[in-house]
């Protein structure tokens, strides 16, 4: 009988024997490279992060001591150790989350989340845990790669205030992020990993003087004494002792023995502490560790065997875009490139290999980054910020008084706009065009396909005096929705032909295709219907109120927050101009949404063509003052059946 199916609780873990537990970490293994390529998720860094799981569970006791994970989707180990071992719908509606979840287990704490923020999560339950007079630990589990935020460095600052509160925090250092980790934190911990360590040397010198008689044992004292310059000259590790934290390591993140062993001896100490793990991403898996871009951070479905991908789904957004830099870096000397530890999945890999003195990664530090940009921008250049739509709102203020107020050519690209879908609550990226709306004099660009994201973008990079964002989706990109005429500077996608039609319908972005569909919804139930794409959503189009006027009612449809939303600066901008014409804005409610399919989310916020046509058709019939329909007449989907 497979030992892992024996594990329904951490406490089953106590039973075990070393070697036992070597089976077991082989088996969870076995285990997450045939889960994982089923269904696509985390592999990497789960293979990696398996000696030490088990080694946490056994050596603290969840729930009552608290088991962080920084950002969460290194917790798949965990899952498996705390009695979820279905993976079968692995980030699908009504399965396992990705990463750590409350509403699935007692041993989930922080739900999945952005990184660098699980000490700050750390010192206010161990700052709990000493004023309730609580008996329980904590520790929390940071990579190397999340250690590159400033975040992280204010708790450690905090952390180490109190000396006598406990607190157990892990470095997984495997050297990554996504890619490898970069900056003068990843060069410290190269160094700790090569240097043999101060406790090591201590020992031995301390063997030695001790046998030497007479001046032996005052000469040990005398250098243990000294120990701060010591140590600073064996390692570089006196740099979290600064800080006030003792250090521990660095271990072997897949001896099991020496792990329980540091993490013991951590949570008998009564403060704080660090312990230093040293693990490699994607253990155990000849294709995740032969992939240098990112040891198989994330994947699809792919061929358990050979790690190959199932299907390709052809060009992607974040393709479109890196072709493109590509190409304005070939145009234009000032073009250069900004990643938060994000290269590859933003798509800058191209151009980082074509112009490697042109690429700066700043490592998980997005607020940093955008004021980096901005003494760029500064500085002559023309900086382009690609992140995911979700991170920049870490970033908020320095768009808005560093970038923004000083008036600097900066381009902000947010990739994985809008529903994403799988990966849950904490990675759509529904809220930019909320939050930005409010920031003076950015521009702000929701391409509708591929030709818009290349022609958007070199839009963006000619502007030299303000802020701008190209925003697009996940995913595949689909075919081109072709403009049939311009108003202003909104590309019209469907004309009405009438001349006093009833609804102006405006489609942000890659819900084009959808708004076309409406339309044509709507025109089978005798609703002539204008179809128009804004392209530059912020400022609204001068062009938007008049034509607005010429119908009788608007409708917006936004993958984004209706609170603040593209929706809203429309309603805003026609009052402004006076046009009294009733107005319906479709987006994504203010909650946060559970993890599915991006289809599946659209279809349970009713963001689908069905969906809207059977509003709109109401909304149409109130105006007409036509209360009293048919069901087939209400509903636009069963009257184009029929």
């Amino acid at each position: 009988m497979p030992l892992l199916t024996r594990i329904r609780g951490p406490r089953d873990l106590d039973r075990l024997s070393l070697e036992e537990l070597d089976q077991l970490a082989e088996e969870i293994r076995t285990f997450l490279v045939d889960a994982v390529s089923k269904t696509g998720g985390h592999l990497g860094p789960n293979l990696g992060v398996v000696e030490l799981t088990i080694a946490l569970h056994r050596v603290f006791h969840s729930p009552k001591d608290k088991v962080l994970w920084d950002t969460g989707h290194q917790s798949y180990v965990h899952k498996l150790l705390t009695g979820r071992q279905d993976f079968s719908r692995l980030k699908m509606k009504g399965g396992l989350s990705g990463y750590p979840s409350q509403a699935e287990s007692e041993h989930d704490v922080i739900e999945n989340s952005h990184a660098s923020t699980v000490l700050g999560w750390a010192d206010g339950l161990a700052k709990a845990n000493q004023l309730l007079k609580r008996d329980s630990h904590v520790a929390a589990v940071i990579g190397d790669g999340a250690l590159t935020g400033g975040m992280a460095w204010e708790a450690l600052n905090n952390i180490a205030d109190a000396k006598d509160r406990p607190l157990v925090i892990v470095v997984n250092d495997n050297e990554r992020s996504y890619a490898p980790t970069i900056g003068g934190l990843a060069n410290h911990l190269a160094t700790l990993r090569t240097t043999d360590g101060y406790e090591r040397f201590l020992a031995r010198t301390k063997d030695l003087l001790e046998r030497t008689p007479v001046v032996g044992r005052p000469l040990y004292d005398t250098l243990h004494g000294a120990k701060k310059g010591l140590k600073d000259f064996i390692t570089p590790q006196g740099m979290f002792e600064d800080l006030g934290l003792k250090y521990v390591g660095p271990i072997d993140g897949h001896d099991i023995e020496a792990l329980e062993s540091a993490l013991a001896r951590a949570k008998r100490f009564g403060g704080p502490v660090i312990v230093h793990c040293l693990t490699e991403k994607g253990r155990g898996y000849q294709p995740a560790l032969q992939d240098e871009a990112d040891r198989f951070h994330a994947v699809g479905k792919i061929h358990p065997d050979t790690g190959l991908p199932i299907s390709s789904s052809g060009a992607d957004w974040t393709s479109v875009f890196g072709d493109e830099m590509v190409r304005l870096g070939e145009e234009r000397d000032d073009i250069v490139a900004i990643t938060a530890a994000m290269l590859q999945p933003v798509g800058l890999d191209k151009f980082a290999k074509r112009f490697p003195e042109r690429v700066f990664d700043v490592g998980i530090a997005e607020q940093h980054g955008a004021v980096s940009a901005a003494g760029l921008a500064t500085g002559g250049l023309h900086p382009v910020f690609a992140v995911y739509a979700t991170f920049l709102n870490r970033a908020f203020d320095q768009v808005l008084m560093d970038v923004a107020l000083h008036k600097c050519g900066v381009t902000f690209v947010l990739d994985r706009a809008g529903i994403t879908g799988t990966d849950g609550a904490s990675h759509n990226g529904m809220w930019d065009m909320s939050i930005l709306q409010v920031v003076p004099g950015l521009r702000l660009a929701a391409p509708r396909d591929a030709d818009q994201v290349r022609a958007q973008l070199r839009e963006a990079v000619q502007v030299k005096d303000a802020p701008t964002v190209v925003r697009f989706s996940k995913g595949a990109v689909g075919p081109a929705v072709p403009a049939v005429g311009r108003v202003g500077g909104m590309d019209v996608l469907r004309e009405p032909g009438t001349d006093r039609p009833d609804v102006l319908l405006v489609s942000v972005g890659a819900l084009a295709p959808m708004c076309l569909e409406v339309a044509a919804l709507l025109d089978r139930q005798g609703i002539s219907t204008t179809v128009v794409d804004p392209r530059w959503v912020k400022p609204v189009d001068e062009a938007m109120a008049p034509l607005a006027e010429r119908h009788r009612v608007v409708v917006t449809v936004e993958d984004n927050s209706r609170v603040g939303g593209v929706g809203s600066a429309i309603a805003q901008a026609l009052r402004d101009a006076g046009v009294d014409v009733p107005l319906r804005d479709f987006g994504i409610p203010p909650r946060f949404l559970d993890h599915a399919s991006r289809a599946e989310v659209l279809a349970e916020i009713g963001l689908t063509a069905p969906d809207i046509a059977r509003q709109v058709t109401g909304l149409v019939a109130k105006l007409d003052g036509r209360y009293e329909r048919t069901a087939a007449d209400a509903d636009p989907v069963e009257a184009a059946r029929d």
